[in-house]
Order: C-alpha cells, then sequence, then structure tokens
C-alpha cells in the first residue's frame, strides 16, 4: 500500500502532508514554494510508493469556487500530465487555515512561531488530508 499526499496548494507556496505506509496517520511534509512543487513531487514519488494525491479545493461560503481555484485547477492539470500514473483528486478545503491556526494555538506555539505562513499551510496540509482519510473510513 502506497501513501497519500495532501497539497494545500498557494499562489506562493505550498503546504504538503502525507499518510504512512497503512494509510491511517496524516503528517506534515513540507512546505515548498510552488514554483519548485512539480520537481518536489516528482522526486518524491521516485523514491516513495504514492497511491493518490489529494489537492485542497477552495470554496466560498455558499460553496462557489474561489478566486484560487483557478490556480489550484492549472497546477492540477499540470500534475496530471506530469504524474499520469497517480490519481488526483480534490477535498473542501474551507476553515483548514483557521483549524490550523486553532491547532497552533491549543498545541502552545509561540507568537512568532504561529506567524510563520508555510507552517500553517503544512498544518492546513495535514487537516485536508486527515479529514480526507477520515471521509474515507466512513464511506466504507
Amino acid at each position: 500500500m502506497g501513501r497519500i499526499i495532501a497539497i494545500d496548494y498557494g499562489r506562493k507556496r505550498t503546504g504538503l502532508a502525507v499518510t504512512d505506509p497503512l494509510q491511517m496517520i496524516a503528517n506534515g511534509l513540507a512546505t515548498v514554494p510552488s514554483c519548485d512543487l512539480t520537481k518536489y513531487l516528482t522526486d518524491y514519488v521516485s523514491r516513495e510508493s504514492v497511491d493518490r494525491i489529494v489537492v485542497g479545493q477552495p470554496k466560498q461560503m455558499n460553496n462557489e469556487p474561489s478566486e484560487n481555484m483557478k490556480y489550484v485547477e492549472a497546477f492540477v492539470t499540470h500534475l496530471k500530465r506530469t504524474l499520469p500514473q497517480i490519481p488526483v483528486e480534490y477535498y473542501d478545503e474551507r476553515f483548514t487555515s483557521v483549524l490550523a491556526h486553532k491547532a497552533m494555538l491549543d498545541g502552545g506555539l509561540k507568537k512568532k512561531k504561529r506567524q510563520e505562513k508555510g507552517l500553517v499551510d503544512e498544518i492546513s496540509a495535514v487537516i485536508i488530508l486527515q479529514s480526507y482519510l477520515e471521509n474515507k473510513k466512513y464511506q466504507l
């Protein structure tokens, strides 16, 4: 069984999370400049078995796509061409940044550390992936 990667895509930087090989637990992987993301993923996939990539789908409260969706779609199109052997699917990412900030507060991180936007992106990816795993478990 391979891993699942989650992507919280942003125009400047992207948070990444990955499961363990049994696809039970989501862990932070990295925050990568978005311009380097394809190379990073290609390198990662060459070293690790990856079954699926889950990309955060930015939506507004009214369920309409957010402004960032056009950038996410362009990235996903490129990703599917680059790694055609790996299925890519979207997963709703609403509230992940808010939940990431809350998790950082609850975890007792100092204010300076909480202001690191890259850490917020990585934690958001973890939240996307953990939510995806829990949703998948309940659908069985």
